[in-house]
């Protein structure tokens, strides 16, 4: 047999000129020929994990832009793309719609959007308005192509089905995503995930996941169906977040690591989740989470009995999105978990115009209960959270 001997840029012509034969342009399979081949220096500083069965590797660190980036210059993007973070997620929504096309001048900035990858999210209502907001996704973007497309926010299992896998699948074979799945905030998540098994066609779901959810029995084993069906698992929320003061009774104490690089490598710990999403909003916050990804130490079993106190003694603050229980038990407009998110937002992150921005476009009668309501819903909730209180806080921080 004759000893193929292609140097790279014999790979990429030839590539280009196969390409035509399916009708792809000649930049979109330049930019993949490009990448395929593409040897960086800084690509294995960040540990890496398979996601799922679709044949990527993956830092297990990637950084969340749902805040405000420098359109300009964003010296976090920077740091964590010189240490191996380059895996971004963003979203339409993101920035009030300007994450993306701060993506773009980045990705411009450091020699091209294939040096990076990139997932999106459409919110959208109706499937077709799902397919349509990729290309405002793409145009946003300044690309060709998304890595990963999500659907955003699903909450309900019926709409994990047949009609939203087919059009991922064209949306794959066009050429617009690479890999597709969802998203998923709270809602039934075992129900999700059990059903994007069931259903097939789900290359990754985006979910919530956290030290607070570990002995979880029914999420557990979910999550091992989706891992046996190759579905790529990738954790958010990974903070678990309660108001500062609330978490300061703990006192959390280790030599290695600070109380958010113990949650960070308490998920890591679990193989099963392939790659975190974390929002970083400083370079303090950037550089503990980088540290923590690099290094090869373990928690101890006295941090993790620290984080397992945690959850316990904060429970009722950390509302799990498990809106399903006590949404359904009150009535089918609540939105109480909306509501103590968006609380979160302004307790926890300090972005208090955002919590306002999202709080009042939940209708007024979803947000405010009758005391009968709020009794029905506190006798449910599995976390023992005073919903009356905190809807009530909600009401006062974020009504104005």
């Amino acid at each position: 047999m004759k000893k193929c001997n292609l140097d790279r840029r014999q790979f990429l012509k030839s590539a280009v000129l196969s390409a035509a034969t399916i009708g792809l342009s000649h930049q979109a399979i330049l930019n993949r020929a490009e990448a395929a081949t593409r040897k960086t220096d800084f690509s294995q500083k960040i540990p890496h994990r398979h996601l799922g069965k679709t044949g990527a590797s993956v830092p297990i660190l990637q950084i969340g832009t749902a805040q405000t980036l420098d359109q300009d210059y964003d010296k976090i993007l920077h740091l964590l793309f010189r240490e191996g973070v380059y895996y971004l997620d963003t979203a339409l929504s993101y920035g009030w719609g300007t994450s993306q096309k701060a993506i773009a001048n980045f990705a411009s900035q450091i020699g091209g959007r294939n040096k990076l990858w990139i997932t999106s999210k459409s919110g959208a209502w109706s499937l077709n308005g799902f397919v349509k907001d990729i290309d405002e996704c793409l145009a946003d973007l300044e690309t060709d192509y998304l890595d990963l497309y999500l659907r955003h926010s699903v909450n309900d299992a019926d709409d994990i089905n047949r009609d939203l896998i087919q059009i991922g699948e064209k949306l794959k074979k066009s050429g617009k995503t690479r890999f597709f799945g969802f998203s998923s905030h709270g809602g039934d998540v075992v129900e999700l995930l059990n059903k994007a098994v069931k259903t097939g066609g789900i290359d990754a779901i985006l979910f919530s996941y956290n030290f607070r959810r570990y002995g979880h029995r029914e999420l557990s084993l979910a999550m091992d169906n989706c891992k046996e069906a190759g579905i790529g698992l990738i954790a958010m929320k990974t903070m678990g977040s309660v108001p500062a003061d609330a978490e300061a009774v703990l006192n959390f104490k280790s030599k290695n690591f600070t109380l958010g690089q113990a949650k960070l490598k308490s998920v890591w710990a679990d193989d099963r989740i392939d790659s975190v999403v974390v929002e970083m909003d400083s370079i303090k916050v950037a550089r503990e989470n980088i540290a923590a990804a690099i290094s090869g130490e373990q928690l101890t079993a006295n941090e993790i009995h620290q984080l397992n106190r945690l959850a316990a003694m904060t429970a009722q603050y950390s509302c799990q999105g498990c809106s399903h229980l006590c949404e359904k038990a009150v009535n089918k407009s609540a939105r109480i978990a909306d509501s103590l998110r968006y609380l979160m937002y302004h307790e926890c992150y300090g972005k208090t115009d955002i919590a306002k921005e999202f709080y009042h476009l939940i209708p007024t009668n979803s947000r405010s209960l009758s005391d009968q309501e709020t009794t029905i819903a506190q006798s449910i909730c599995p976390q023992g959270i005073d919903i009356k209180s905190r809807l009530e806080l909600a009401q006062r921080k974020l009504s104005s």
